[in-house]
């Protein structure tokens, strides 16, 4: 069957994050879920796990904690979640759909290679799911309400995701500006950018003590190119971007394989 004949009332969908059980982006998320479904799991790290990428934890053991019915917690990262649900917690009847978010912030660009939620949506991905990560921007500064687009668009966006087609090694990126709902937001289908310059490093040092560090914030260039994930948000547009797992670069192999036969 493909997606295109799915019922979506019928579908199972789990959801997770990175940013923690009790945080904002996940409820929403959940009230999204539900206006498609009403067969919604919640499988979510009990703390916030943001920046662990696609780590998984072997070293420590796992507890999952039940907090009400189809809604679980797991003192782990996300990938740790994705891993528990599939084998343990879903394991008779796993998802249809895995939606990771909403994240209190974009990932966009390099930041994807640290994002738990990406990672969430990868693990997801190698199990065979279909996985969407969601990221939602956010500007203190401003007087608009963080969530007010993606509470807007978020069910029109996964709709049209959910009853299409991509291919198993595929995930999809969604990132949503922080901007009012009632001008116009567009939808562009971007490729990944690229900002990271570096990152600023702050020391910190009591007298007679071991210097210690503190990863800050990220330096970024002030090139936007068009057609990427940063200037769709830049413009004020929602970003969808289509990530694959498989990281070969396929060009280099025929190149290699000449250097080392000779």
């Amino acid at each position: 069957m493909s997606n295109t004949d799915l019922d979506l009332k019928n579908l199972r969908i789990l959801v997770c994050n990175d940013d923690g059980l009790n945080a904002i982006g996940l409820k929403e998320l959940e009230k999204i879920a539900r206006s498609l479904t009403d067969d919604v799991w919640i499988v979510a790290p009990g703390s916030d796990q943001s920046g662990t990428g696609h780590s998984l934890t072997i070293r420590s053991p796992l507890i999952v904690k039940t907090s009400n019915t189809r809604r679980f917690s797991v003192n782990g990262t996300p990938t740790d979640c994705i891993i528990l649900a599939m084998n343990k917690i879903m394991k008779d009847h796993r998802p249809d759909f895995v939606l990771s978010g909403i994240n209190r912030g974009v990932n966009l660009g390099e930041d994807i290679t640290y994002s738990g939620t990406i990672g969430a949506a990868m693990e997801s991905t190698l199990f065979g799911v279909p996985s969407i990560a969601l990221s939602q921007e956010y500007n203190d500064e401003e007087d608009i309400d963080d969530w007010e687009v993606s509470r807007k668009y978020g069910a029109k966006i996964l709709k049209k995701l959910l009853l299409s087609n991509w291919p198993k090694d595929i995930l999809i990126n969604v990132n949503f500006p922080c901007v009012s709902s009632k001008q116009d937001v567009g939808v562009e289908i971007t490729r990944e950018g690229r900002q990271k310059i570096g990152d600023e490093v702050i020391e910190h040092c009591e007298p007679n003590q071991i210097p210690s560090f503190w990863i800050g914030k990220q330096k970024k260039s002030s090139s936007l190119i068009e057609g990427t994930d940063f200037a769709a948000i830049k413009n004020g547009n929602i970003s969808i971007t289509p990530i694959s797992i498989n990281l070969t670069h396929t060009p280099s192999i025929k190149k290699l394989k000449k250097i080392f036969t000779e």
